[in-house]
């Protein structure tokens, strides 16, 4: 028994082959609940098809090729029949984490890859309709990790705790919307969220920004970068 014990601790809770690709923790460092993480598994049918695309113009190994091709078309149709279920509010929705015998994880995760980022990771464009549902969402109360305060409105994650926005996912929502109402809120959220400092933080508490997790956090800094740079190229009125 204890044996069996060690080996859940080190290895997670068990899953069905179906296609999909093991992750034991997310991209925050925090454990996966169910082991197939499915915003990995479409950033990895995107990354597989684009090393396939490398290979091929470098003229690469034909067999390494195929393999990548073969592995990004075995993920996908996975993820068809093993992602998708349908929520009582939003309808046909992508779910965070499953484990092949029918259970599944219903929320998002600020850290990226998320639900929330899979059109900036090139998985699926924006006018996806279960995108759209999912993001819906995510972007709800019905998301246990979505917190709304005075001082703004996002996703977090259990890494920094509950009511702690991460301002990695409001950059995110900018970076996934073509509402200018929309990517203004998230460019003042952000703003605000500094407490002063000039940096994005990992995390900020939703009625006080001065209460935030790490002073300068070089992931959320590059991508508010990224943010305000494609707002200025293309919405440039919104910085005005």
């Amino acid at each position: 028994m204890g044996y069996r014990r060690r080996t859940a601790e080190r290895l997670g809770y068990p899953v069905r082959p179906v296609g999909l690709i093991c992750s034991i923790f997310r991209p925050s460092d925090d454990a996966t609940i169910y082991p197939f993480l499915i915003p990995a598994n479409f950033f990895a049918v995107t990354s597989l098809r684009q090393m396939a695309d490398m290979l091929t113009a470098l003229k690469g190994d034909t067999k390494l090729i195929a393999d990548a091709k073969a592995l990004a078309g075995e993920v996908e149709t996975a993820l068809k029949q093993h992602a998708i279920v349908t929520h009582p509010r939003f309808g046909k929705v992508y779910v965070y984490e499953v484990n092949g015998f029918g259970s599944y994880n219903l929320m998002d995760d600020a850290n990226v890859p998320s639900l929330l980022a899979m059109p900036y990771l090139g998985a699926m464009p924006l006018s996806d309709p279960i995108y759209q549902n999912t993001r819906k969402l995510v972007l709800s109360q019905d998301n246990p990790f979505y917190f709304a305060g005075k001082a703004g409105a996002g996703i977090g994650g259990p890494h920094a705790g509950m009511d702690m926005i991460w301002p990695l996912s409001i950059t995110m929502r900018g970076l996934t919307s073509t509402d200018d109402r929309e990517i203004r809120s998230c460019l003042d959220m952000l703003r605000v969220s500094n407490a002063g400092t000039g940096f994005m933080h990992e995390s900020f508490h939703k009625d006080d920004p001065s209460k935030f997790t790490r002073k300068w956090f070089a992931w959320a800094n590059t991508l508010f970068g990224e943010f305000v740079l494609k707002t200025f190229t293309e919405r440039r009125h919104l910085l005005s």
